[in-house]
């Protein structure tokens, strides 16, 4: 059935993820919630695709044609060279994770920073302008977080890499806002970001991406690591008086944004969240630690 609760007719739009792996993708859950809330004559499906295979997945979407595409890794990079065009942020990040369908154009998007901004903002109250910023990592999702800190009006982010090469680069995205720091700043910023996959307690070994001594009540700190609910990361900070949040609101803010691209309506984003929350209570595949914000 499509997610209007009828059963799919020849006017049903259908949009896909693709990536690999994807069968753990919690992203049919929320886009298809988002499309029955609303009454959308769409369905979500999930399409592993291999790595050096997007163009085929691209060429497809043109030619079924697909109306939305949301893509994951390791795709983010390797699917630009075969769009139209890319939105201002997709072009300076280098990734997309969103194609949508404008006129006979596909264009690329990336909202996993609109996601990570959205969260904090509309969520959690938190508004990042003027605010001092750490992001620890400096891969695709730290990238993304750190360009959308600095466009919201953050102070600075400061930036800590285990290769200073890295935190380099992602510094180079956002000018003077950004600086290449040191996890001893993570004790005079106002929010700290982890976007790396530490602190997910694999083998019950927490591996913590910095010295949770360093946080200090009235901080927040966001995990892009949403699986399990509550990481070694999240705990400890909240051991100290911290505002910790996982990146599970990440995952359905950008998910949200997709669905606005695709179909030019507002996204019941409460309504994702409530599903996806559900589903990861249910589904005990998704216990496993290792989950990270896209």
């Amino acid at each position: 059935m499509s997610a209007t609760g009828r059963l799919p007719s020849a006017t049903t739009r259908v949009a896909a993820v693709i990536g690999d792996p994807i069968r753990h993708s919690l992203s049919p859950v929320l886009l298809n919630t988002a499309f029955q809330q609303t009454a959308a004559d769409w369905v979500f499906v999930a399409f592993e695709v291999a790595e050096g295979a997007v163009g085929g997945a691209i060429r497809a979407m043109r030619e079924l044609p697909l109306w939305g595409l949301s893509v994951t890794m390791p795709h983010k990079a390797a699917v630009i060279g075969h769009l139209d065009a890319l939105s201002e942020v997709a072009g300076r990040l280098g990734a997309v994770n969103c194609v949508a369908r404008e006129s006979s154009r596909l264009v690329g998007h990336s909202t996993d920073g609109d996601g990570l901004v959205d969260t904090l903002r509309l969520d959690e109250g938190f508004e990042p302008d003027a605010k001092r910023c750490v992001v620890i990592g400096a891969g695709g999702a730290a990238r993304a977080a750190i360009v959308a800190l600095a466009d919201a009006g953050a102070a600075e982010v400061a930036v800590v890499n285990r290769t200073e090469a890295h935190a380099a680069a992602a510094v180079a995205l956002i000018g003077d806002r950004g600086r290449i720091g040191s996890p001893s700043d993570v004790a005079e910023a106002d929010l700290v970001v982890n976007a790396t996959p530490m602190g997910m307690g694999v083998d019950g070994t927490p591996a913590l991406p910095f010295d949770p001594e360093l946080l200090a009540s009235g901080q927040v700190l966001f995990d892009m690591v949403y699986v399990p609910a509550v990481t070694p990361v999240v705990a400890a900070a909240r051991d100290r008086g911290v505002h910790a949040v996982t990146g599970l609101g990440m995952l359905v803010h950008q998910a949200a944004h997709a669905f606005t691209h695709w179909t030019g309506m507002v996204a019941p984003a409460a309504a994702m969240a409530q599903a996806a929350t559900a589903s990861l209570a249910y589904d005990s595949t998704m216990s496993v630690p290792g989950e990270h914000a896209r």
